[in-house]
C-alpha cells in the first residue's frame, strides 16, 4: 500500500477539482492540469509553451480591467514580491468557447534550491454560483454611490472607488447645501467584504436622514455616531469618517473627522497642508462631542479626501507608505497638473507594496477650486 501511494505530483494535482497551472519567470506555461482543462476548455496542447499573456485566459478583474501583462496580475505579483496569496482573488478567465468564467484564484512563487524565484503557480476554481448574489449586491452598492456630482465652474469634483472584494466597505456622498456650499461624507467601515458592505450601504440612509445637520459637521457626525451605536448593538465593529462643507465664495473647508485620514490641501506651488481633526471612530462610544475644524483655501487648490486603504500600505521592509509617501507618489505623477487617474495611482501603490494586491478598499474624493 505504501508503494501504491508514491505517485507523481502531477497525478495528485490532476485529481483536484481546482485548476492548476505553472509558469516560468517569462510567464510561459509549463504545466496545465486536467481540471484547468475542464474549467476553461483549453487543453494542454493549446497552452503549453505559450505565454499566459497571449490570447488564452485574458484575465480581467471584477472591474473589467485587463490583468494579463499588467502590474496587478496576481501571478506576476507573486513572482515579483515572492509572496503567496493570503486571500483568494476573484478574476474572470476567458474560456476556449469565448465565454468568461469567474474564478477564485490563489498564487504562489516557485523557488529553486537557492531560494531564487524561478516561476509561479496559480490555482483557480469556478465560483459562478457564488458570484450571482455578490454581483447583485455589487449593483445595489453602486446605486447607493451613484450621486450626480455638482456642476459648478468654480469647483470641480471627482470621485474614485475601488473595492477590495466584489462589494466594499466604503461609502461617499456629495450634495449642495445651497448655491455656494457643498457637503460631503466619506466613511470607511472596519474590514471589507459582505458584512462591511451592508453596513456601508446603510450610510446612504444616515446621509439622507441627517444631511440637514451638515451645515455644522460636528453635529452631523454626532448624530450618525448615535445611530450607529444602535445599529451595531453588541457587534464589535466601527467606522471611520470625515464629513464637511466647502464654501466656494468664502474659500473655506469646514470639517469634522472621526478617526480616518484628514484632508490634504495641495496648493498650486505644491505646498501641502493636512489640517488635523481628533474625533474618535463612529459607533464605538456614546455621547461623543465632535469638533468642527476650518481651513482656508486658495484659488487653484486641490482638496483630497481618502480612506485609509490609500496610505496604510507596507513595502518589503515593512515600512508604511503613510501620507508623506502618498503625497510623494502624487507629486511624481505630476498631480495636480496632470489629472488624477485611479488606474495609474493603483499601479504605483502596488509597486510600493509587497502584496499580491492592495489589502483594502480605496475611495478618493477630489475637489478642485478654479484658478
Amino acid at each position: 500500500m505504501k508503494n501504491e501511494l508514491l505517485i507523481s505530483a502531477e497525478k495528485i494535482i490532476d485529481c483536484l477539482s481546482d485548476g492548476v497551472y505553472v509558469c516560468d519567470r517569462d510567464r510561459r506555461i509549463v504545466y496545465w492540469s486536467k481540471s484547468a482543462e475542464r474549467i476553461t476548455g483549453w487543453r494542454s496542447e493549446d497552452v503549453l509553451g505559450r505565454s499566459c499573456m497571449e490570447d488564452i485566459l485574458n484575465h480581467e478583474d471584477k472591474d473589467g480591467r485587463r490583468l494579463c501583462g499588467e502590474e496587478y496580475c496576481p501571478l506576476h505579483r507573486a513572482m515579483v514580491t515572492g509572496v503567496t496569496t493570503s486571500m483568494p482573488v476573484i478574476v474572470f478567465a476567458l474560456c476556449k468557447n469565448g465565454s468568461r468564467v469567474p474564478t477564485q484564484v490563489t498564487t504562489a512563487p516557485i523557488r529553486n534550491e537557492a531560494g531564487e524565484v524561478i516561476g509561479g503557480v496559480e490555482s483557480f476554481r469556478d465560483v459562478s454560483l457564488m458570484l450571482v448574489d455578490l454581483e447583485r449586491a455589487q449593483k445595489i452598492q453602486h446605486q447607493t454611490l451613484q450621486h450626480s456630482l455638482p456642476e459648478d465652474p468654480r469647483l470641480h469634483f471627482s470621485t474614485f472607488f475601488r473595492s477590495y472584494d466584489i462589494v466594499g466597505g466604503d461609502y461617499y456622498a456629495i450634495q449642495p447645501l445651497d448655491a455656494d456650499r457643498y457637503g460631503f461624507l466619506l466613511a470607511d467601515m472596519e474590514g471589507h467584504g459582505v458584512a462591511a458592505a451592508l453596513y456601508a450601504m446603510h450610510f446612504s440612509i444616515l446621509w439622507n436622514r441627517h444631511f440637514h445637520l451638515l451645515k455644522n459637521p460636528a453635529d452631523f457626525t454626532a448624530a450618525v455616531n448615535a445611530d450607529l451605536i444602535k445599529i451595531f448593538g453588541g457587534v464589535v465593529t466601527f467606522a471611520t469618517a470625515i464629513c464637511g462643507v466647502i464654501d466656494v465664495p468664502e474659500k473655506t473647508l469646514c470639517f469634522a473627522g472621526a478617526g480616518g485620514p484628514t484632508p490634504l490641501i495641495i496648493h498650486k506651488n505644491w505646498t501641502v497642508e493636512q489640517p488635523k481633526s481628533t474625533g474618535p471612530p463612529l459607533g464605538v462610544m456614546e455621547d461623543i462631542l465632535y469638533k468642527d475644524e476650518t481651513a482656508k483655501l486658495e484659488s487653484g487648490d486641490s482638496i483630497l479626501l481618502f480612506s485609509d486603504g490609500a496610505i496604510e500600505i507596507h513595502n518589503a521592509g515593512n515600512e508604511l507608505l503613510g501620507v508623506e509617501g502618498f503625497t510623494q507618489i502624487l507629486k511624481n505623477l505630476d498631480y495636480p497638473k496632470t489629472p488624477l487617474s485611479m488606474d495609474i495611482l493603483e499601479v504605483e501603490l502596488l509597486k510600493f507594496s509587497n502584496d499580491i494586491r492592495l489589502q483594502d478598499d480605496i475611495t478618493i474624493i477630489e475637489a478642485r477650486l478654479s484658478s
